[in-house]
């Protein structure tokens, strides 16, 4: 029986093992094809939520998502991959294994930066990963349990690109719901001149009012020189009492795709063909944030579920069919938006690689939490036919804007 295994259960791995599903019973080769997937957890995180208050529905069992589909799943640290003798080294609960394939879907994903800053390790918080954000929400729950003391309602956001707004924004109302009293403050630290840097001068407006109205404070132009369990110091010379860093500063691929003697981009995504091919690498394709595909003959992809969801499902797809000697189909994406979550002010909607200001504030909002709460959440009911029908190599449309100006 030929394997194909899938590295990874997030947006891209997920759909990647569903849609090879798909395909593998469309050509009625379900007993001549295994689909395996690894990743160090049981569940798939809705990862994009992490920042959020409610973390209750973000972790989704993967025996809900693939027993129905007859995808072998287990849990297992990827130590490293031989393309050339096509065999993967890792560690589970029972040592160390190796598992031998034939055709690879690599979608490992991204990882935060951590760079070596004294005390960054040991004393700061994110919320890159399920478990992170848990850890976080429990420092938080501590926070509001112990009585007041220097840097307790302080916290300082580091990185002020998506996540560190997205997380910054929503840090009044987290704090608030934590029962963290007193004088709140909420700091937003980047080396940048300016917030948003990458987002266009079209949104950076309307997240400078957003985070003004929030009564979120900002440290431009410099970087952070240490971290220490009471608060932190910055290459101003400043510092800043607080007992909660969250460093958001910056994502890289997974260093797994160093495994491949093949073009990667200054982030250390693969390089990868329309079908998800990894360049040169015979059976090896990629999906998600490990791997940049220029989608409309001009775009590279962007590390997010936009992109990472429609990856997995053709490369799922196109897996199959090379293994089976079908004609594979290529993914292009035509259309691009950005949706950033603005906390209780709202959101803003923009289209378009210049980033066209569509909507704003609670009309905005309603789209984020369609998205967020709906879109991008596979089928929950356990049906193979509604699984399948989730997996079709097809790009969605755009979300709804609602209040679209």
């Amino acid at each position: 029986m030929a394997r194909i295994v899938v590295l990874g259960a997030g947006f891209a791995g997920l759909w990647a093992a569903i849609g090879a599903a798909r395909k593998r019973d469309e050509i009625g080769a379900d007993g001549d094809i295994e689909i395996r997937v690894v990743d160090r957890n049981p569940y798939h995180n809705i990862r994009v939520r992490n920042y959020e208050a409610d973390l209750s529905e973000v972790a989704i069992p993967l025996a809900q998502l693939l027993d129905p589909i007859g995808v072998v799943h287990g849990i297992g640290e990827v130590e490293a991959i031989d393309p050339v003798r096509r065999r993967i080294s890792l560690v589970t609960s029972g040592g160390e294994e190796i598992l031998a394939y034939d055709r690879l879907v690599l979608a490992l994903g991204s990882e935060v930066m951590r760079p070596d800053i004294p005390g960054l390790a040991a004393h700061a918080f994110d919320v890159d990963t399920y478990a992170a954000a848990l850890r976080f929400e429990d420092h938080l729950t501590s926070l509001g349990r112990s009585a007041p003391s220097p840097g307790r309602s302080t916290v300082v956001v580091v990185g002020a690109g998506f996540t560190g707004i997205e997380v910054a924004a929503e840090m009044p109302d987290r704090l608030a719901r934590a029962g963290v009293t007193g004088s709140r403050r909420i700091v937003l630290v980047d080396p940048n001149p300016a917030v948003g840097a990458t987002i266009g001068a079209h949104a950076r407006p309307v997240i400078e009012t957003a985070l003004a109205s929030l009564d979120v404070e900002t440290r431009l132009g410099v970087r952070v020189a240490s971290v220490e369990a009471t608060g932190i110091h910055l290459s101003s010379g400043e510092f800043i009492p607080t007992q909660t860093v969250i460093w958001c500063a910056g994502m890289r691929a997974s260093p797994l795709a160093t495994s491949f003697a093949s073009g990667r981009d200054r982030l250390g995504r693969l390089l990868v063909d329309p079908f998800m091919r990894v360049a040169d690498v015979s059976g090896v394709f990629a999906a998600g944030d490990v791997a940049s595909s220029v989608v409309d003959g001009l775009h590279p992809t962007v590390m997010s579920c936009q992109f990472a969801r429609p990856m997995g499902r053709f490369a799922g797809h196109n897996v199959v069919a090379d293994l089976a000697g079908l004609p594979m189909l290529p993914l292009r994406v035509d259309w691009y938006v950005t949706v950033l979550d603005l906390g209780g002010w709202g959101a803003l909607y923009t289209e378009g690689w210049d980033r066209e200001l569509r909507a704003s504030g609670a009309a905005a909002k309603a789209t984020k939490q369609t998205i967020n709460r709906k879109r991008i959440y596979p089928p929950l009911s356990g049906s193979k036919d509604e699984l399948f029908a989730a997996a079709a190599p097809t790009v969605q449309a755009p979300p709804p804007a609602y209040g679209a100006r």
